[in-house]
């Protein structure tokens, strides 16, 4: 499980409400009294996951390398036409990334942050594309062929058993 300490606060006050929170590198967790040791462990659990995603998220997201290739991937496959934002989430497990043309916003799953550096940049060429093209066209997949690497992206992403939005 997770390194980081788990203080356990209990309260006859609460009834039903669970709260969480990060303080000086602690993670407290507030519960109802009443609680069982199974249900206690649950909710460190839960807790426990839901901060070590927000923790990776935001390092990954502070990282500006990503926003850097997708702007030289625009620059260099797209005459730098495209205006959009980018980061990586952590609630993506089907699918390795989404765009969504009418706000301009890239989601890639944090999964594909552990990946070769040529599948990652197959995904951000593949949703850049998706601002252009919302669909999986003809003229979509002109558009991500001309990165050299997409068939061999393709299939290592088959072969690691995530997804393929292709359909």
């Amino acid at each position: 499980m997770n390194q980081t300490e788990v203080k356990i606060v209990r309260s006859a006050k609460r009834k039903k409400t669970i709260q969480a929170k990060m303080v000086n590198g602690k993670l407290w967790i507030y519960l109802p009294s009443g609680m069982t040791k199974a249900e206690e462990q649950k909710w460190i659990e839960q807790m426990s996951k839901k901060f070590d995603k927000r923790k990776r998220s935001k390092k990954l997201n502070n990282n500006e390398t990503v926003q850097k290739r997708a702007q030289q991937f625009n620059k260099q496959y797209f005459n730098g036409d495209l205006d959009f934002d980018i980061k990586y989430v952590t609630n993506q497990t089907s699918k390795f990334g989404s765009c969504t043309p009418q706000t301009k916003m890239i989601r890639l799953s944090d999964r594909i942050a552990d990946m070769p550096r040529w599948v990652q940049d197959y995904v951000i060429i593949h949703e850049l594309a998706h601002l252009i093209h919302p669909n999986h066209s003809k003229k979509f997949w002109e558009k991500v062929y001309q990165y050299k690497y997409t068939e061999r992206a393709k299939g290592y992403l088959i072969a690691v058993g995530m997804d393929s939005d292709e359909e």
